[in-house]
């Protein structure tokens, strides 16, 4: 007689339908890691953006000023001290409330990483 090999007996169809629940759940977590990692990365991308284009507005429009207050003081380097002065002024007075200040932003980037 032959030999016939044993075929393993079919699993049952809860078992494969299991299989199935696992394979498409981990589908979905990747697609979920997904969107998130690319949500986040776009919202990186577009704040540093903005940050950049704020930057360049903030230093030409002290440029501006620096030059106005010369030409109504007189003198060039008279407006860009008074500038300086002004900015040393808001550092010292962000220094001074340091504290009030830094725990308003970690709560903004907290809810800029978790939101959904």
């Amino acid at each position: 007689m032959e030999d016939k090999k044993e075929t393993p007996p079919p699993l049952p169809p809860i078992v494969d339908q299991l299989k199935e629940y696992a394979e498409t759940r981990f589908k979905l977590l990747k697609y979920e890691a997904i969107e998130g990692g690319t949500s986040i990365l776009a919202s990186v991308i577009t704040d540093a953006i903005t940050a950049i284009s704020m930057v360049l507005a903030f230093m030409f429009a002290s440029l501006t000023l620096a030059f106005y207050l010369g030409h109504v003081l007189g003198e060039d380097w008279m407006g860009f001290g008074c500038v300086a002065l002004i900015y040393l002024i808001i550092a010292v007075v962000i220094k001074l409330n340091k504290e009030r200040i830094e725990k308003p932003l970690v709560n903004l980037f907290v809810q800029k990483l978790f939101k959904k």
